[in-house]
Order: structure tokens, then C-alpha cells, then sequence
């Protein structure tokens, strides 16, 4: 006597990764008690008012920085944000209070910025364009931090802390600020480019921020100062740090090591411009890797700090390949 083969079972196909995500967050939202449901549905409306509220300098924020080379990662800012939160969200606290002490915290940073928008604050005249935004995108966040507290709760905050913290990052850099930067950063980058001229053998004469070379005279200028290259890839470090490294002090070592990466990367700009102006000729100060090389050298500093960070998270101990749950301490993005 044989037993009959078992019936065929039907083809399944994978989900693809979205829907499977989509699933998750559905069958979260359908886990959470009524109570911690409706305060969730709360707070996501609070946001979705005051984004309406505020969405005409918000534009104006969004317009301004797609159309400037230094802040054009500001569009950027919320969709980083929001899948920083994404990933974390399977574990965050699913108990919503509210702490009211933390969010007037939030409202006086909040404050602080609509004083500056109303030119309200004293030794502070008539804002430029761009510390004007700056301040409006300063209200907004901290509205934003202060909906959390209200709505959410301290502990919340605290565990969804870098995603809303990175948020600060709306928020131009002030002119003042930008011209402190760019004079540090071209001072600086004239003593690396010196010193890669003295490495390489490029017969130089200097005087403060001008190199006299065999055929040119080059001046390392504001414009030479890489600010824009060195602020992204700051925060590049950062979201690196916070997605694939569990130390704090790890993190602010990739973090800090911008400093040193940027200016080298400045530096070796300015020598390779100068190089093909001795070797070639004067008029390759006006050629493309000149006017539009930057990428190509932002490119090329992500190489050592991808290194630098592949050993950071290799002195960890940590587990190759990402944890299908994006927790924290399982060796991918958490």
C-alpha cells in the first residue's frame, strides 16, 4: 500500500522590501492601544497643521537652498530624517506621554527664532535673505521638538533623539558664520597646499595666501576654502556614525575627522590646479577641474572617510551584514 503524494503548495512570491516595511508599520499602527493610537494620530496631524502654517517660508527655505551651492542639502534634510526614524521605529517607545518642562525648552528655541524673523532680538539688525530662512527654519524645528514632547514625551525624544536633532540641519548657516568658516578654511588650506608643494617638489615662493610657481602666480582665494564640500561632508559623517557605528566616541572620532580630511582634500585640489598650470600651462587655471572639478574631489574624500569608517565599525566586533530588524547592535543600520 502507497501513500498518495502530498497536494502541490501554491507559489508565493516575495514581497518586495517597501511592502514588507509598509506591512510592519501597519501592523504596528494596529498593535498600539486605542489610547497611545489616538495621541499618535494627534501628534502627526499637530506636525501636518503646522507644516501648512509655516509652508510659505518653508518654500522660500527650499527654494533658496535648491538654488545655492552651500545649501543645497537642505532639501534633503527632512527625507534623511524621516528615514533615520523609519528605521528606528520598530523600537521606540510604544507608551506616549507628555512632558510639558522639555517641550518650553522646545518653544524657546522656537521663540528664539520667530525673535529673529521679527528682528526682535537687541545688537541684531536687519537679517540677510539667508539668516532670515535660517531663522524661520529654527522656529520650525523647535515647533517640531516642542509637538514631541507635547504629544510623545521625553522618553520618546530620547530614544528618537539624532533623527530629530539632525533636523537643525534646515537651518542655513549664518553669513557671519560662513565668513568665520571660509577665512579659517582658506588660511589653513594655503598651509597643506604649502606643505604638499614641499612633499611633491613644486618649486613655490609664498606670501600669506599667494604662491608665486614656475610661469603663474596663484592666490588661494575664499572661493578655495571648500566650506560647502567640508559641511556636507560633515554631515555625511554624521548620518554614517549614527547608522553604522554603537560607540559615542567612535562617532565623534569620524565625525572630527572631517577637519583634517577637508583641508587635505583642499589642499591636494589646489596642488593638482597648480601642478597642470606648471606642467601644461597657465590656462589650465581656467579649465573645468578648476571651476567644476569640486565633486570630483568630494568624491574622492569619501574614499578615506568610507575607510576610516570601515574600521571603526571593524574595532567594534560587530557582525557583517545588516539585522533584518535595523535594531541597534546587530551591525547594520539601525
Amino acid at each position: 500500500m502507497t501513500s498518495a503524494p502530498p497536494p502541490p503548495t501554491p507559489a508565493t512570491s516575495a514581497a518586495p522590501p517597501s511592502a514588507s516595511s509598509w506591512a510592519r508599520l501597519k501592523e504596528g499602527w494596529r498593535q498600539l492601544p486605542d489610547g497611545e493610537r489616538r495621541r499618535l494620530a494627534m501628534a502627526l496631524g499637530a506636525l501636518g497643521v503646522l507644516t501648512l502654517l509655516l509652508a510659505g517660508p518653508l518654500y522660500e527655505l527650499m527654494r533658496y537652498a535648491s538654488g545655492t551651492d552651500l545649501h543645497s542639502h537642505v532639501v534633503l534634510i527632512p527625507v534623511v530624517a524621516g528615514y533615520l526614524l523609519g528605521l528606528r521605529w520598530g523600537s521606540l517607545p510604544r507608551e506616549y506621554r507628555t512632558s510639558p518642562g522639555w517641550a518650553l525648552v522646545a518653544l524657546g528655541v522656537a521663540a528664539v527664532g520667530l525673535a529673529l524673523v521679527a528682528e526682535r532680538v537687541p545688537g541684531v539688525g536687519a537679517l540677510s535673505v539667508n539668516d532670515h530662512l535660517a531663522a524661520w527654519a529654527l522656529a520650525y524645528t523647535g515647533l517640531v521638538w516642542a509637538l514631541g514632547f507635547l504629544f510623545l514625551g521625553a522618553r520618546w525624544m530620547a530614544a528618537a533623539a539624532f533623527p530629530m536633532a539632525f533636523l537643525i540641519f534646515l537651518a542655513p548657516l549664518p553669513d557671519g558664520w560662513v565668513h568665520t568658516l571660509e577665512a579659517a578654511s582658506q588660511s589653513a588650506s594655503a598651509d597643506v597646499s604649502a606643505w604638499i608643494f614641499e612633499l611633491a617638489g613644486l618649486p613655490h615662493v609664498r606670501d600669506g595666501n599667494i604662491f608665486q610657481l614656475p610661469g603663474i602666480t596663484i592666490e588661494v582665494a575664499r572661493e578655495c576654502s571648500g566650506i560647502r564640500s567640508s559641511w556636507v561632508l560633515f554631515i555625511t559623517s554624521l548620518v554614517a556614525g549614527e547608522m553604522f557605528l554603537a560607540s559615542p566616541w567612535r562617532r565623534l572620532f569620524l565625525a572630527a575627522v572631517v577637519i583634517p580630511l577637508g583641508l587635505l582634500r583642499n589642499g591636494f585640489r589646489i596642488y593638482v590646479i597648480s601642478w597642470l598650470c606648471v606642467e601644461i600651462g597657465p590656462h589650465m587655471i581656467k579649465s573645468f577641474i578648476h571651476h567644476r572639478g569640486g565633486p570630483i574631489f568630494f568624491a574622492l574624500s569619501l574614499i578615506p572617510l568610507f575607510l576610516i569608517l570601515w574600521w571603526l565599525r571593524r574595532g567594534e566586533g560587530r557582525s557583517p551584514g545588516p539585522d533584518a530588524r535595523g535594531e541597534p547592535g546587530h551591525g547594520g543600520p539601525r
